[in-house]
């Protein structure tokens, strides 16, 4: 596998994992994100100015469980630096062991009623946690790729790259930059409307395919790693 095509079934997973994930929290979990974890700032605002929107809380505690993801991800990165681990292998696993937590609680708080359970807190943290740890390792391992968990910016440099296509202005380089934040936006796209079938049919235990990917990424050769910086 060329490293072009590395990056892009890593795009393509990525993407797809994060939708997913995303999606899953969001229709399991009273409406909210883990990944785009600022969305549930709209929320708490509708749940302050409406009393009957339940689980207030649990959008608040959303936050600081996303910050806490990102700080895992990012010590464990600069220990990889500094004792030559595998740092993309190990902040995968991170990944992979706060998804697994998401699904194990989820399952033990099903079914879930009008206002969550502990349990069911502590699977909407994880996964929060997880989806965290997923942005900063993306950030800081995976930079030569398009985003994987925020699109709004990928739709952004897609629809002017696509422009400037039509128009004719365009060269090779924008129709590569093009292709590479597409196939990610198309993927979480994929990913949301699986993740709503999959949560309908199967519940919390879909959370497997996510947990998978990252055990097939993990799989992977790793690329010549960046330096997560000092």
């Amino acid at each position: 596998m060329t490293p072009d095509q590395r990056n892009r079934l890593r795009s393509i997973d990525m993407g797809f994992l994060a939708g997913y994930v995303d999606t899953l929290g969001f229709v399991a979990l009273f409406g909210l994100f883990t990944a785009h974890v600022t969305g549930n700032f709209v929320l708490i605002g509708v749940a302050l100015a409406d009393a009957s929107k339940a689980s207030i809380l649990l959008k608040f505690l959303a936050f600081p469980a996303f910050i806490a993801g990102i700080a895992m991800a990012r010590l464990l990165i600069l220990a990889c630096d500094k004792r030559q681990w595998p740092a993309l292998k190990l902040a995968l696993l991170l990944q992979v062991v706060l998804l697994a937590g998401f699904m194990l609680a989820g399952m033990a708080a099903a079914p879930i009623g009008e206002a969550p359970s502990t349990l069911a807190m502590a699977a909407g943290l994880l996964g929060t946690a997880a989806m965290g740890a997923h942005s900063a390792s993306s950030r800081l391992l995976l930079a030569q790729l398009a985003p994987t968990s925020m699109m709004t910016g990928n739709v952004t440099q897609v629809v002017i790259d696509s422009i400037d296509v039509l128009r004719g202005a365009g060269d090779a380089a924008t129709s590569a930059r093009c292709g590479k934040f597409f196939w990610p936006l198309l993927a979480f796209a994929i990913g949301a409307i699986a993740a709503a079938f999959a949560f309908m049919a199967f519940g919390f235990i879909a959370l497997i395919v996510p947990i998978a990917i990252l055990c097939a990424e993990m799989a992977l050769r790793e690329p010549q790693p960046g330096k997560g910086g000092a």
